[in-house]
């Protein structure tokens, strides 16, 4: 049986008995909360850079203009020192794991070069 037409001029109908209606994804509050610290984080960090390139630089402009958009969603003095703490620690386990991948593919390639140095090469025509 095809579905009914919907008239927009009509209130929206419950469905029929028996049918739910599609559930709505629902936020998650604990995720935007931290996004939202994280981001008072970044503001943070963009006001430190901000003497640095000058604030008439072209540089300077886009921070300014970055802050001035970012600043609404994050209130002043909502980035605790433990969220600094945390993003420092979030930081420092990053740079190990990627310098232990690099260490790893260091070593890959190594083993590979020295795999390739004991075959014959090819002579070219």
């Amino acid at each position: 049986m095809p579905a009914p037409a919907v008239n927009p001029t009509q209130p929206h109908q419950q469905p029929p008995f028996g049918q739910a209606a599609a559930p709505q994804p629902t936020p998650n509050r604990g995720y935007e909360a931290a996004g939202l610290q994280r981001l008072g984080l970044v503001i943070q960090q963009l006001q430190e850079i901000l003497p640095q390139v000058g604030a008439g630089s072209d540089a300077g402009q886009a921070v300014l203009k970055a802050l001035t958009s970012l600043s609404k969603f994050v209130p002043p003095g909502s980035v605790t020192p433990a969220a600094q703490n945390q993003q420092i620690q979030r930081m420092q386990q990053n740079q190990m794991q990627g310098n232990q991948q690099m260490q790893l593919l260091a070593q890959q390639r190594a083993a590979q070069q020295g795999g390739q140095q004991g075959q014959p090469q090819p002579k070219a025509a």
